[in-house]
C-alpha cells in the first residue's frame, strides 16, 4: 500500500481539528454535518477520512487514554480496518496484521499492555446474561450494516432496482435487506416508497406479538413511528393509538404515516411518567407496544461516541423510569391482553430486572423474553419480552 506521508499528515489534522470542535453535547454525526458544511474547503474523499477516523477512535471506548490522540486513533485504524495507510505510515510492522480476526488483534493490542479489553466497552459487568461478551465486544468496531424493510408486495421490484443499479445486498427475511452502511438508496429512481430504513433487530421484535383485526392498540411511545409503521404493515385492520411526549416527534411520524399512506389512526401527547388518565379516560387496549426510553446501548455500534459519553449512573435512573412507564401504561390494558416491552439496551437493569419488576408487582404473567442478538448479524443488539395482564 502506498504510503502519502503529507496526505496522511492532513488527514490527521484534519481529524483532529473536527475531534477537539466536537462539544459532546449533540450526537456526532449532526454535529459532523455541521463541521463540514463550515469547512467547504474539505472535499469528498477528506470528509470521508476525518469521518472514517472519527468513528473509529470512538469505537475504542475509554481503551488507551494514557495515549496520546494520534496514537489512539492508530490503535483504533488497527482494530476497525483491513487497509488502512495510517497503520502503514505509523506502525509500518503491524500492517501484515491487519487482515487477522478482530479477535485475534485486540489479543495483539492487549499482549502489548496498549488497551485493556475491559475498556473497549466499560460497563460489561451491566450486560444481560444472554449476552456473549466477547462477540459483543468484537462487535463494537465494526460499523454494523443498513437494514430495510421492504413493503409488502413491493419485494421483486425493490431487489430488481438494487440489481440493475449494481447495489450489493442481501436477503435477510422476506422483507428484509442487509446492505453496506453508507449506500445511498435516495439517489436510486423508482425505491422511494417502497422500503423503510429499520434495524433487524427492531423488526423482529414484532415477531413477538399478534394482533386481530378490529383490536384497539396502543404504541406508547412511538417516537417517529418506526415500529408503528411495521406493525400496521403486518396488521393493517388494527385500531392504532400513537403517543409520545414530543409533538415534534410526532409531527414526524405523521409525515412517514402519510408518505406512506396510512391515514387510519390516532395520536396523543402523552407524559407517560404521569398517569394518563386524564387523556385517555377509562380506555382500554388489546394490546400495548412499549418501546421504553433507555440508555440505546444495544445502537452504540452506530453511535460509538456514547461509550465513553455515558454515565454508569444512568443505568438505574432509565430503569426506574421504565418501572413507572409500565406502571402507567398497565392501566390501559385489558386483563388477559398483552404488553409488548422493548428496549435497544444491553443492560440486565433495562431488560429482565424491569421485566421481573412487572411479573412480580404489576400483575402480568410473562409468556416469551429475548434477547435480540444483532452482533451476530451486524445489527443492534436489543430486548423484546410479551407479557400477559392477569
Amino acid at each position: 500500500m502506498e504510503v502519502n506521508e503529507r496526505r496522511i499528515g492532513q488527514q490527521i489534522r484534519n481529524f483532529e481539528r473536527a475531534l477537539s470542535s466536537y462539544p459532546n453535547k449533540e450526537p456526532f454525526s449532526r454535529f459532523l454535518t455541521q463541521f463540514f458544511k463550515d469547512n467547504k474547503q474539505m472535499g469528498s474523499s477528506d470528509r470521508r477520512m476525518t469521518s472514517r477516523l472519527c468513528y473509529n477512535f470512538f469505537r475504542l471506548g475509554t481503551a488507551a487514554t494514557q495515549l496520546s490522540v494520534t496514537d489512539r486513533v492508530v490503535l483504533a485504524e488497527f482494530l476497525c480496518e483491513t487497509e488502512s495507510t495510517v497503520v502503514s505510515y505509523y506502525k509500518p510492522d503491524w500492517t501484515s496484521r491487519l487482515g487477522d480476526p478482530v479477535s485475534d488483534k485486540i489479543d495483539f493490542l492487549v499482549g502489548l499492555d496498549l488497551i485493556n479489553r475491559s475498556d473497549l466497552f466499560p460497563l460489561q459487568q451491566h450486560l444481560s446474561a444472554p449476552i456473549d461478551t466477547e462477540l459483543f465486544l468484537q462487535s463494537q468496531l465494526v460499523q454494523p450494516d443498513l437494514f430495510i424493510r421492504l413493503k409488502r408486495g413491493s419485494e421483486a421490484k425493490v431487489k430488481h432496482i438494487l440489481t440493475e443499479a449494481e447495489v450489493t445486498f442481501e436477503n435477510i427475511r422476506p422483507h428484509t435487506l442487509a446492505l453496506r452502511n453508507g449506500t445511498n438508496l435516495q439517489q436510486l429512481k423508482g425505491l422511494s416508497g417502497l422500503y423503510e430504513v429499520q434495524d433487524l433487530s427492531s423488526q423482529k421484535t414484532i415477531d413477538l406479538i399478534e394482533a386481530k383485526d378490529g383490536e384497539s392498540w396502543w404504541d406508547a411511545c412511538a417516537a417517529s413511528g418506526g415500529k408503528a409503521l411495521l406493525f400496521l404493515d403486518k396488521y393493517p385492520s388494527v385500531k392504532l393509538l400513537v403517543s409520545d411526549i414530543r409533538m415534534s416527534i410526532l409531527r414526524n411520524l405523521d409525515e412517514r404515516f402519510d408518505f406512506a399512506g396510512i391515514k387510519n389512526y390516532r395520536k396523543k401527547v402523552i407524559d407517560l411518567t404521569r398517569d394518563p388518565l386524564t387523556i385517555l379516560d377509562k380506555e382500554l387496549f388489546d394490546g400495548i407496544i412499549l418501546d421504553a426510553p433507555c440508555s440505546g446501548s444495544g445502537t452504540w455500534g452506530r453511535t460509538p461516541e456514547m461509550i465513553s459519553q455515558f454515565k454508569e449512573s444512568a443505568i438505574e435512573n432509565f430503569s426506574v423510569l421504565q418501572r413507572q412507564i409500565a406502571k402507567n401504561v398497565l392501566r390501559h390494558l385489558k386483563p388477559g391482553k398483552t404488553l409488548l416491552y422493548i428496549t435497544c439496551s444491553v443492560f440486565k437493569e433495562e431488560n429482565e430486572d424491569v421485566v421481573n419488576f412487572i411479573s412480580e408487582h404489576l400483575g402480568c404473567e410473562l409468556e416469551e423474553m429475548v434477547t435480540l442478538k444483532g452482533y451476530e448479524q451486524q445489527a443492534d443488539t436489543m430486548f423484546a419480552a410479551r407479557l400477559r395482564k392477569k
